[in-house]
């Protein structure tokens, strides 16, 4: 992408697109790595040649701290602040960088080896998947026992994850959360052993690379959607579902799913590791 960062070290290969958060000695969520985030997820959201984003740490005992107090304690107040329109987008930039990887056309992927807490716990709600390490991870969302809310977008992401009930238990009880518990709860999609952890992501985001980057964004747009009324999201699906059908890619794939053994009873009892196959054109179709 060109970009140079101080607090992030930045690579992509094969599609993948792989941020590494480097802020000794605990990861803070300065103000100076909250800028070049924002900054990351603009630029490779915009990045033609990525198609997942994953995002993990240099420091093993901590993804992301959570944001500096210092600098919340030097935040204006004012006792009646005014509501922001949502007609008129994201309230606030860390919002809009939270939204940004949410919406973005590709996967976004955090891999949590170590603890991760406030506004650092509200950046990977935003993301599509999370992944822990088992006995290590931890979630804490300590703002109520500052004396203020999770207020970059955690009220709202962690119900969608948790549910009610789970969600005001981390948010109320400023507590921390088990890797554990949190996959159970459905805030981690897994738990895993601390030497699986680093190869499982890499399979899953280079498997996901390999897809058509049209499918990958519309699949993510229509599960965005599934947040909407039922009638409105299911004519969302049922469009981008057309438009898939006009482009090249899709075509191509299908072929390549038949010719490969899809719908034979012995491509079908294999049909994960078949689909795995299907961005490797060794078949003569381009």
């Amino acid at each position: 992408m060109g970009d140079s960062y101080e607090h992030l070290q930045v690579s992509t290969a094969e599609g993948v697109c792989t941020a590494v958060i480097a802020s000794p000695p605990i990861n803070l969520f300065s103000l100076e790595l909250f800028g070049e985030l924002a900054r990351f997820a603009e630029a490779v959201s915009q990045d033609d040649a990525v198609r997942v984003v994953v995002l993990k740490s240099a420091n093993p005992d901590f993804f992301i701290a959570h944001f500096d107090v210092a600098a919340i304690l030097e935040m204006p107040r004012n006792p009646t602040p005014p509501r922001s329109d949502p007609a008129k987008g994201p309230a606030n930039d860390f919002h809009r960088m939270c939204e940004t990887f949410r919406t973005m056309g590709k996967a976004t992927i955090a891999q949590i080896e170590g603890r991760v807490g406030g506004g650092g716990s509200e950046l990977v709600s935003s993301f599509d998947m999370r992944f822990g390490v088992r006995g290590k991870t931890r979630i804490c969302q300590m703002e109520v026992p500052l004396g203020i809310i999770p207020g970059g977008t955690g009220t709202q992401r962690l119900p969608r994850l948790l549910g009610r009930g789970r969600a005001l238990e981390v948010i109320l009880g400023g507590d921390d959360l088990d890797a554990e518990t949190a996959e159970a709860w459905g805030y981690l999609n897994r738990a895993l052993p601390a030497e699986e952890i680093g190869p499982f992501v890499d399979r899953l985001a280079r498997r996901i690379a390999s897809f058509p980057a049209p499918a990958i964004a519309a699949a993510k747009a229509a599960v965005n959607a599934a947040e909407r009324p039922l009638a409105e999201a299911l004519a969302e699906e049922a469009y981008l579902f057309q438009t898939l059908l006009a482009t090249e890619e899709a075509p191509r794939n299908m072929t390549r799913f038949l010719a490969r053994g899809g719908q034979t009873v012995a491509g079908e009892l294999e049909v994960g590791s078949l689909a795995g196959t299907l961005g490797q054109g060794d078949d003569g179709l381009a």
